[in-house]
C-alpha cells in the first residue's frame, strides 16, 4: 500500500457504527468513498455513492464491511474480484470468528484485518451516527496471521489517527473477551428487566420505583433485541461457558445467603467493589459510557430553569436533565446527562464555583 497515495476508503452498508467511521475519516482525513444511499449524500459524508458492488472498489485502500453479520459473506465473495493486491479488508463486527473463517474460505487471508469499534449507543441506524462516537473507545483489531507487519502497522496508526484506541487481540480470544464484558452482561441485562416484569403487581410499583441503581444496570437492556440475537447465535460457545460460570455464582452466593454466611457475603461484594474500582474509564467500552451529573438542589420553582440557565451561559450543552426520584444509588435529585468528558467536568466545576452540592456518577 502506497502510504502517501491519496485515501481511498470504501464502505459496504452503513448503520450506526459504519456511519459514525465515514464521518470521521471525513472530519480528519477529509475523504470517504460508500457504498450509499440519499442521505448520506445529502450530509456530505461520500464522493461517489454505488449501488452495485463493482470495479470502484478497486480504487480503495480500506474497504469496511459494514452490513448485518448474516450478509457480510455474501459481500466478501462479492467485493473479492475487486480488491486490489494491497488493499485491507476489514469489518465492524461484534464477533469476530465467524467473519475470519469466512475469509480463509474466499483466499484473502493476506487483506483481512478484523475491527471491532467497542463503542456505540442504545439507538441504531445511519441517522444516529457520529463523527464523535470512536473518540477514546477501544477498537480492538484482529488481523489474520498472514497479514504483513507494515499493513497492520498502517491499519493501527489509520485507526488511531481517528481517535480511536486500537488493542491487538487474536479472533477467538477477543469472541471470548467481549462475551465476558459485553454479550453475557446483555443477556444478564435483559433477564433482570424480564424478572421484574414478570414479578410486578397489577399496580406496576416495581416498575414506577424502577429508577436509580436498577435503571442504570439495565439500561444496555435497550438496545437492539434482533442485533443481540445474532449475537447470542454467533458467538454460542463462549456466551454459554461464561453464562454457566456465571449461574455457578449466583449459586454460591444464594447459598451465602441462605446459611447467612457474614463474611462469606463481605468478601462477595468487598473484592467486587475493589476490583471495578481499578476499571479505566477515561476510555469507553462496549457498553456506551455515561457522562452524569448528580446535583442536591431546593424544592423551589424555577431552580431547573436556573441550573441549566447557567450551564447554557458558559456554552455547556447538556444531554439530558431529570429529576432522580429514587434516591438510593444516587448522591443528588437533579439528574445531568452531558455529551462528553470535558463537558461533565466543565459542568462540575461551574456548578460548584456556583455553590451547587455537586456529585459524579462512577
Amino acid at each position: 500500500m502506497d502510504q502517501n497515495a491519496p485515501l481511498c476508503v470504501g464502505f459496504l452498508g452503513l448503520g450506526l457504527i459504519g456511519g459514525s467511521i465515514a464521518k470521521t475519516i471525513r472530519r480528519v482525513h477529509h475523504v470517504a468513498r460508500e457504498r450509499a444511499g440519499k442521505r448520506v449524500v445529502k450530509d456530505g459524508v461520500v464522493n461517489v455513492p454505488v449501488r452495485e458492488v463493482g470495479a470502484e472498489f478497486g480504487r480503495c485502500g480500506i474497504v469496511f464491511l459494514c452490513c448485518p453479520v448474516s450478509v457480510n459473506d455474501e459481500m466478501v465473495l462479492r467485493v473479492k474480484p475487486h480488491l486490489a493486491e494491497d488493499a485491507i479488508l476489514t469489518d465492524i463486527g461484534s464477533v469476530k470468528t465467524d467473519i475470519h473463517n469466512c475469509v480463509v474460505r474466499a483466499g484473502l487471508q493476506r487483506l483481512f484485518i478484523g475491527g471491532h469499534p467497542m463503542t456505540g449507543t442504545e439507538r441504531t441506524k445511519y441517522r444516529n451516527s457520529s463523527a464523535v462516537l470512536l473518540e477514546n473507545a477501544y477498537y480492538i483489531l484482529t488481523p489474520e496471521p498472514e497479514v504483513p507487519a507494515e499493513k497492520v502497522r498502517f491499519f493501527t496508526d489509520f485507526v488511531r489517527s481517528l481517535g480511536a484506541l486500537p488493542l491487538t487481540l487474536s479472533n477467538q480470544y477477543h469472541d471470548f473477551a467481549v462475551a465476558a464484558v459485553s454479550h453475557v452482561p446483555h443477556v444478564i441485562s435483559a433477564s433482570l428487566v424480564n424478572l421484574v416484569r414478570e414479578s410486578d403487581d397489577p399496580s406496576e410499583t416495581l416498575r414506577t420505583i424502577a429508577a436509580g441503581g436498577f435503571r442504570d444496570i439495565t439500561r444496555i437492556s435497550s438496545s437492539s433485541p434482533v442485533m443481540w440475537q445474532q449475537i447470542c447465535l454467533t458467538n454460542r460457545d463462549n456466551i454459554l461457558t461464561l453464562l454457566g460460570r456465571y449461574i455457578h455464582d449466583l449459586e454460591k452466593a444464594e447459598d451465602l445467603i441462605r446459611d447467612r454466611d457474614a463474611d462469606g457475603l463481605y468478601a462477595l461484594f468487598d473484592t467486587a467493589r475493589r476490583y471495578r474500582d481499578t476499571f479505566n474509564t477515561a476510555a469507553s467500552g462496549p457498553i456506551r459510557q455515561t457522562f452524569v451529573l448528580y446535583i442536591n438542589i431546593a424544592d423551589r420553582p424555577g431552580v431547573l430553569a436556573e441550573v441549566a440557565g447557567i450551564l447554557a451561559q458558559e456554552n455547556v450543552n447538556i444531554l439530558n436533565i431529570g429529576i432522580t426520584h429514587n434516591r438510593e444509588y444516587a448522591d443528588g435529585v437533579l439528574r445531568l446527562e452531558l455529551h462528553n468528558a470535558d463537558g461533565l467536568r466543565r459542568a462540575e466545576e461551574i456548578l460548584h464555583d456556583r455553590g451547587y452540592e455537586v456529585h459524579t456518577a462512577v
